[in-house]
């Protein structure tokens, strides 16, 4: 049986913006599914506790605002997932309010972020954040004093938090990854169509089973399968070219959003 879709809160990810979901809002509104999208770049730099706490907040109020007090399903790309992870499972943890049905992560740092750790990293620093000016991290970037990206590093108090945490067993979650099996160099060129990943021993190397910024292995939870959707191995008609895959695309790219559209609406395998 189908399940019936549900109202959805959007949240995005660092150094985006809730723009970022306008082509999937356009999906929703044709599948008639309900949709409000947390916009939190007014809080840049801000710890993400601070955002999860508002995202809290402003599901709180859009409850109210519109008199529903049912479940809710959460999609969020990138940090945004560990952001609505905070709320749902630090935050409500124990008291389970908030209703949620399925929380769909895009590209998540679940784990924390080995580029997060390579941007303060004071060899490899420099070169990484020169190269990803303004394509992934903004002119004049500071690592240091953002607090977001501090957060995000694997071993961070906030990721220590989430870790003890863990997954709620009234919440379905789903992950949503990216992968370049063919080392295509246009998947995400800055870094030759590879991600990096900080290994068990410590050591940063590079991966393709990842979409450029966040690896596979940061994504992962225990006991939730990754839904891992590939580039293609040539240019094939009716596909998004590979570069489409990469962690600043996934929320445009319209295989990711067929995927997100089957789970909401009950129809995915």
């Amino acid at each position: 049986m189908k399940n019936a879709p549900l109202p959805v809160v959007l949240a995005h990810g660092w150094n985006s913006h809730p723009g970022a979901w306008n082509r999937l809002i356009a999906r929703l509104d044709e599948a008639h599914i309900p949709w409000v999208r947390f916009d939190h770049t007014g809080m840049a730099g801000r710890p993400l506790s601070d955002i999860a706490a508002e995202l809290g907040r402003f599901i709180t109020k859009w409850r109210e605002d519109s008199a529903y007090d049912g479940a809710i399903d959460l999609i969020s790309h990138s940090v945004g997932t560990c952001i609505a992870r905070y709320y749902l499972e630090v935050c409500d943890g124990t008291a389970h309010k908030e209703k949620v049905r399925q929380l769909i992560g895009l590209g998540p740092p679940n784990n924390g972020s080995a580029l997060a750790e390579l941007f303060v990293h004071p060899e490899h620093g420099p070169a990484i954040i020169d190269r990803l000016t303004g394509i992934f991290v903004p002119a004049g970037f500071d690592p240091g004093s953002d607090r977001m990206v501090q957060d995000v590093r694997p071993r961070s108090p906030f990721m220590e938090q989430l870790r003890a945490a863990g997954t709620r067993p009234d919440i379905t979650y789903r992950i949503i990854v990216t992968a370049n099996p063919v080392g295509a160099g246009e998947f995400f060129p800055l870094f030759a169509g590879k991600t990096w990943m900080l290994a068990g021993d410590n050591e940063f190397r590079q991966t393709l089973a990842g979409d450029g910024i966040v690896a596979h292995a940061e994504s992962v939870l225990p006991g939730v399968s990754l839904d891992v959707i590939s580039a293609p191995f040539t240019a094939e008609e009716n596909l998004p070219p590979p570069d489409q895959y990469c962690h600043i695309h996934l929320t445009k790219n319209p295989r990711i959003n067929d995927r997100i559209l089957a789970y909401l609406t009950g129809s995915a395998p």
